[in-house]
């Protein structure tokens, strides 16, 4: 992973024929060797990393994947990570990560632009999916919750959008 020229997480996607090149640049202050981050860096990580894996798995099985669909399945995996270290932290953990990363979210786009309408609905899509996760259950591996947060993995857009409908 490389650093990011403008301090902001960014995936790089470049495809010519059967092969995919993808970079992802980070934020340089992730790069470094200290412990504490803040939580927007921390998030930037894990979006870079959803982004990643999702793009791979993606490929490998010859499916194509929306940017709306990357946003939403990276707005879902940050709760997830930054649950399970919340919740470790503090019992309250969990309801202020909701909040933080989608009550108080703020957006580098604006309203009305295509980059700041999609982030916007993937937060607000995410926030509904994710209201039905108990914290507790996906961190303890419970069957159910796992298997939900799988099938979404695997899902497309289509599907992504009516399970969380289904919310």
């Amino acid at each position: 992973m490389q650093s990011s020229e403008d301090g902001r997480e960014q995936v790089l996607v470049h495809e010519q024929g059967e092969h995919l090149e993808i970079a992802v640049l980070l934020p340089p202050e992730a790069l470094e060797a200290t412990a504490a981050v803040s939580l927007d860096v921390y998030c930037q990580v894990a979006e870079g990393v959803s982004h990643f894996l999702y793009l791979v798995e993606r490929a490998r099985r010859g499916l194509p994947a929306t940017q709306l669909e990357l946003e939403l399945q990276a707005e879902v995996d940050k709760y997830v990570v930054v649950t399970g270290v919340a919740r470790r932290a503090s019992p309250a953990g969990p309801e202020r990560v909701r909040e933080c990363l989608f009550q108080r979210a703020t957006f580098l786009h604006p309203v009305g632009s295509e980059l700041g309408d999609r982030y916007r609905l993937a937060t607000r899509l995410a926030s509904r999916f994710t209201s039905r996760l108990a914290p507790d259950r996906v961190h303890a591996r419970e069957v159910e919750s796992v298997r939900t947060l799988r099938r979404f993995f695997d899902a497309g857009q289509r599907e992504k959008l009516e399970m969380v409908l289904a919310a």
